[in-house]
C-alpha cells in the first residue's frame, strides 16, 4: 500500500470514530457512493471496474455487466449481475471468460452480449436464453466469432434498430500499437431476422482513421444515431483538449461505407472527450445524452481526466447540445468519477448504471479513471429536472447550480 493510501485509511478510521454531534455531518471520505452498489472492487487488488452495461429482461428484472481492467487483471473477464426487484438488490449470476468492453441488449426475446474477447481482442457476440445465467461461446464464425482478424476496440455503446437492421459502432487498432491514435472507426449491421451469431450475416463498413491535423489525437466509442431526416450517423468521442467536441461520421443506407467531413463533422459537446451515450426520447422528441462536462473551475485539468459530474444533456438535431441537469456530482475532481454510463429510458424515469470512482475506507480509488464501484441509479421525473436541482445522493450542490454560492472545490495536486 502506498503512503498516501495508508494515510487516507488512518485518517478515515480516526474520523469515523470521532463523536459526531446531532447537527454534524460525517466526512465524505469513507461514505457509500450515491445509488445502489451493484459491485465493488478494492483498489489494492489493482483491478478496476469498467464497461458498465444494463438491459431489462422482465417486468421486474434487470441485468447488468462490467469487466475488470488494470495491472492486476487479465483484461478479458466480465461478470453478469441480476436484479429481480427492479434494481433494489443485485447478485452475480455469471462470470464470462474472454469477454471485454461488451454491451448487453435484448432482441426478439434473447439477451445478447456484444464486444471483444479481451483488450484489443477479436469481435464477438454471445446469446443467453435464460436471462443471463448461461451463454453461448464464440468458438467460430457460426457461433459468434464476428471479427477474427486484427485488433478491435469498443465500449458498451447503443445497439439500435433502423430500417430492418441492427446497428453498432466499433473501432479497430491498425497498426496494432498505442492507445487511440491508431483507432479506425467503422460500423457493423445485421438484418433483424438474421442469426446474430453468424458472422456471414453481418455487414462491415470501411474503416476510417483519425487525422491529427484536425486537432486532437483520436476518435472512439461511437454512438449510432438517426437524425431527424432519417439519416444514420456515428457520433464519436473526440480525444482532445478543450473545447470538448464530438465527431459525426455519415453512414450509407446499406451500411457499407462511412465518411467524415472535417469542415462540418465536429460538434461542440460538453463531455465529448470522455465516453458519452445518446438515446432518443420519444416523449420530448429530443436526443438525450449522458456525459461528463467540465466545470469552469476545473478548466486547468485535462478534460478527459475530469469525470466528477454526470450530466443529462439534450439536442433537437445532434448538433446543438444543451446542459439540462446534473445527476451525480462530487467535488473531489482528482479522485471521484461517475463515468461510462449505460442507461434506459422507462416512462418518466432513467435507469443509469455508472462506473463509479468514489473515496472508500481502503485508500481507493487512485484516480477518477480507475473505478472501485459499479452503481445503479434511478432518476425520477427526469424531464422536469433543471440545473437548479441538486445531484442525486448526499452532495447538495454542483458548480452549474444558478444563484447559489458554491463550495470551494477540493483539487488535489
Amino acid at each position: 500500500m502506498s503512503w498516501n493510501s495508508f494515510a487516507r485509511t488512518i485518517i478515515w478510521s480516526l474520523l469515523m470514530s470521532a463523536p459526531w454531534g446531532t447537527t454534524s455531518t460525517p466526512p465524505t471520505l469513507g461514505a457509500q457512493p450515491p445509488g445502489i452498489v451493484v459491485a465493488r472492487q478494492r483498489s489494492a487488488h489493482r483491478q478496476y471496474i469498467g464497461s458498465p452495461s444494463i438491459a431489462r429482461v422482465g417486468p421486474n428484472s434487470l441485468v447488468a455487466s462490467h469487466d475488470f481492467f488494470g495491472p492486476g487483471s487479465s483484461f478479458s473477464v466480465s461478470t453478469i449481475h441480476r436484479s429481480d426487484d427492479n434494481g433494489q438488490s443485485w447478485s452475480q449470476i455469471a462470470k464470462i471468460e474472454d469477454a471485454f468492453w461488451s454491451k448487453l441488449f435484448v432482441h426478439r426475446g434473447a439477451l445478447y452480449f456484444l464486444g471483444t474477447t479481451r483488450e484489443y481482442g477479436h469481435g464477438v457476440i454471445r446469446r443467453s436464453d435464460d436471462g443471463g445465467h448461461h451463454w453461448t461461446h464464440p468458438v467460430d464464425r457460426k457461433q459468434g466469432l464476428l471479427l477474427g482478424e486484427g485488433e478491435y476496440h469498443c465500449a458498451p455503446m447503443p445497439v439500435i434498430e433502423h430500417r430492418g437492421r441492427l446497428w453498432r459502432a466499433m473501432e479497430d487498432r491498425n497498426p496494432p500499437k498505442d492507445w487511440g491514435k491508431n483507432f479506425r472507426a467503422f460500423v457493423m449491421s445485421v438484418p433483424v431476422d438474421a442469426d446474430l451469431l453468424d458472422a456471414d450475416q453481418w455487414t462491415i463498413s470501411n474503416r476510417v482513421a483519425y487525422n491529427p491535423e484536425w486537432g486532437g489525437t483520436a476518435w472512439l466509442e461511437g454512438n449510432i444515431v438517426r437524425d431527424p431526416q432519417g439519416k444514420l450517423w456515428n457520433l464519436l468521442r473526440n480525444h482532445r483538449t478543450a473545447p470538448e467536441k464530438g465527431c459525426r461520421l455519415a453512414i450509407s443506407e446499406d451500411g457499407h461505407s462511412i465518411d467524415f467531413q472535417p469542415e462540418s463533422g465536429f460538434v461542440d459537446l460538453p463531455g465529448g472527450s470522455k465516453k458519452f451515450s445518446i438515446l432518443w426520447d420519444e416523449v420530448s422528441q429530443m436526443y438525450l445524452a449522458l456525459a461528463n462536462p467540465c466545470a469552469p473551475q476545473f478548466a486547468a485539468r485535462r478534460p478527459d481526466q475530469t469525470r466528477n459530474a454526470l450530466a443529462l444533456m439534450s439536442s433537437p438535431d445532434l448538433v446543438h447540445w444543451e446542459l439540462r441537469t446534473i445527476l451525480l456530482y462530487h467535488p473531489d475532481v482528482a479522485v471521484a468519477g461517475f463515468q461510462y454510463p449505460d442507461w434506459l429510458i422507462e416512462g418518466d424515469q432513467l435507469l443509469v448504471l455508472s462506473r463509479t470512482a468514489f473515496p472508500d475506507p481502503f485508500g481507493g480509488p487512485p484516480n477518477p479513471h480507475d473505478a472501485n464501484y459499479l452503481t445503479f441509479h434511478r432518476v425520477e421525473n427526469f424531464r422536469q429536472r433543471t440545473l437548479a436541482d441538486p445531484p442525486l445522493g448526499g452532495y447538495p450542490t454542483h458548480p452549474w447550480m444558478p444563484d447559489l454560492e458554491q463550495q470551494q472545490p477540493r483539487v488535489r495536486k
